[in-house]
This record gives C-alpha cells, structure tokens and sequence, in this order.
C-alpha cells in the first residue's frame, strides 16, 4: 500500500463508485465505503455495495466485505481488503483518520455533503459546485467530457435521460411497474428476447423491451416505489461485461483518481 496515511472515505459502492475504487486501490489508497442497509444497487456483480447484501464479494482485483463496525472498516482497509461499511450519516465515522472524502451516491443532488468534511471533497456528477461543495466534480455523463475534473463550477446538469448503448436510451432501464416485493425468474448474464417475462413486482410482470443480456438487476425480494430503476438490459448482448468493471465507472474513476494526486 503505496500510501497508507491517506484514507479515502466513498459516500456509495454503486458501480460508478466501485470503478473510483478500482482506480483508488491500484494506486495504493486504503478505502472504505460507506452504504445504506438495503442498498438499491442494479449491478450488482460490479458493485461493491453487494458486500452489505452477502457479506462480501470480489469484483476482479478487488476484495469486499461488510464491516460491522468503524474500527474493524479501518483494520480492514489497512489490509488491502475494502470494508464496506453500514453508514448513512458520515457522524458515524468522523472520528476516524481520513483525508480525502468521494460523494460517489449518484443522488443527482447534493444531500449533505460540505467542501469542509475533509482536506479533499471530491463528487461524481450534477448537483455539486466545484469550490462551493467539494473541491473537485467529476463528469459523470458519457461523452467528450466524461471523466475529466472540474476545480470550478458544475458538472453538466442532469438530463433525466439515460445516455445510449447500442443505440438504446431510456428504453435500456427496466423500472417497477407497481410498489411491492421484487421477483425475478432470470438473473444478471442472462439472454433475453423481446417479450420475454423478466420477473414481476406486486404481481404485475416485468418484459423484456428488446433482445439482450441482463447486465444489472436489483436484489430479488426488495421492497420498491413504482418507477423505481430495478434493472439494466444490454442490447450488445455481451455477458462478460456484465461481471466487470464498466468503461465508464473507469473513466469516472480515473477523474477521482488524477483528482487525489493533483
């Protein structure tokens, strides 16, 4: 571990947040991720915040595991292992040693997250202000500018769009289409035709929109509000790549990371 002094704290273990973690822990940084209970996380098989859901995971170099409690997270991190840690609130972890702070939630908003939290706040995507908020944004949307570092200003605003994949946009991400319980009959990797029945929330089906393979799926058995994104089909059809880090999540990851060592 090439830097062992600087802990780096990740708001979210999503997959975006799981490709800065990637870039982080290749360089030497020790981590520790910072999640909710019932993480509402799609690709799964790429995303750290699994560890919560079965205790750990690893995703190609990297070695998850759910952390009870802040104390045993940092005996972890400085093992080379990631802890993922149960913490909604950053109070439950303040008193530890970290110097640099990643807001890698998503939220498309800024929660709670202040330029004072550490020495380095960085934030992944719209709703941030580079030198208000954090110090550094990171472009999140695909496109010329994705992954650069901004040290002043906004990353592009939210479109509300999904960007497209083989020439599928918002048709690509599967939603609830009732509140309920999620069922799935297939899982991630799976290939799928059009039409062909996915799973089903509160007893209403869920159909697959064009042919492709399953690259994300929520957790069977959570609990969703309607419109809720629960999946992601791929229409390139590529099963590898739904069981590694993507493209993107490692562009946005080299930002975070050319972003800490500047």
């Amino acid at each position: 571990m090439l830097f062992p002094q600087h802990l780096v704290i990740l708001r979210g273990g999503g997959d975006l947040a799981t490709g800065a973690a990637y870039r982080l822990h290749q360089a030497g940084f020790p981590i520790i991720v910072l999640e909710l209970e019932r993480p509402l996380v799609v690709r799964r098989n790429v995303a750290l915040a699994t560890a919560v859901l079965q205790n750990q995971i690893t995703i190609e170099t990297l070695q998850a595991q759910h952390a009870i409690s802040a104390n045993e997270a940092l005996t972890l991190a400085q093992t080379g292992k990631i802890p993922v840690l149960i913490a909604p609130e950053l109070s439950t972890i303040n008193h530890l040693p970290f110097t640099i702070l990643v807001d890698a939630r998503m939220a498309k908003r800024n929660i709670d997250t202040h330029i004072d939290q550490a020495g380095l706040v960085i934030a992944l995507g719209p709703g941030f202000s580079a030198g208000v908020d954090c110090h550094a944004v990171i472009e999140t949307m695909r496109g010329h500018s994705l992954g650069r570092v901004i040290w002043q200003g906004a990353a592009i605003p939210n479109t509300g769009t999904p960007g497209l994949v083989a020439g599928k946009g918002a048709e690509r991400v599967l939603r609830a289409p009732a509140a309920g319980q999620v069922d799935w009959r297939l899982d991630i990797g799976d290939l799928v035709q059009e039409g062909q029945i996915i799973g089903q929330v509160a007893g209403k089906s869920i159909t697959a929109p064009f042919a492709g393979v399953l690259r994300g799926l929520i957790a069977p058995g959570s609990e969703v509000p309607t419109g809720l994104k629960i999946g992601d089909l791929d229409a390139r059809g590529d099963v590898a790549a739904c069981f590694t880090i993507s493209d993107k999540a490692l562009s946005v990851g080299g930002g975070v990371l050319e972003a800490v060592l500047t």
